[in-house]
């Protein structure tokens, strides 16, 4: 069983995922859909999909045409899943994966200078560490000049007003996707 991509150069294209393992979720179609709405015009960036899952939303930023899509999980499931949806689509070149936790990851990407113009979050919504990850990235400036970060989650999330960011607040049923840019 699957799900697709549901825009761009690789809309209707199948992808797998674990259906069994209620920490691998993907993002639904709906949420997807208006997260790229959101988001606009997304070619020649660059996007992390933290927490990939299948990789799903990287995969999605790169069929709409980003320049590279950077996956992180921290589990060998998930990176199974991910490492295989881009094979079949054949999209190595445009793809870096991860496997290290959330914070090791966005340490790493400040050793080595990384930023991104695009930032997703959706961890398992009962172990996100969002208040935590979101003060790292702010903090370290990992998010370029008007790129957009967001989170996925099923509550309320705690801003903190010190990250003065711009802040976007959307539902979605049980599902909030909260988007906070670089101004």
């Amino acid at each position: 069983m699957g799900m697709r991509v549901i825009g761009g150069e690789f809309r209707h294209r199948k992808l797998v995922y674990p259906e069994s393992n209620p920490d691998i979720r993907p993002t639904k179609d709906r949420v997807r859909e208006a997260f790229f709405s959101i988001v606009g015009n997304i070619e020649n960036k660059i996007f992390l999909d933290l927490y990939a899952g299948s990789g799903s939303m990287g995969i999605e930023a790169i069929s709409r045409g980003v320049n590279k899509s950077i996956f992180v999980d921290k589990s060998k499931e998930a990176l199974k899943y991910i490492k295989e949806n881009i094979s079949s689509l054949k999209i190595e070149s445009k793809c870096e994966v991860f496997p290290l936790e959330d914070l090791l990851a966005l340490e790493l990407f400040k050793e080595k200078g990384y930023r991104f113009d695009v930032i997703y979050l959706d961890p398992p919504y009962e172990k996100g560490k969002y208040e935590e990850v979101l003060s790292y990235i702010f903090s370290n400036r990992l998010i370029n000049k008007n790129g957009l970060v967001a989170v996925e989650i099923n509550r309320e999330l705690n801003i903190d007003p010190i990250w003065n960011k711009k802040i976007k607040e959307y539902h979605y049923g049980d599902i909030r996707l909260y988007t906070f840019i670089e101004e």
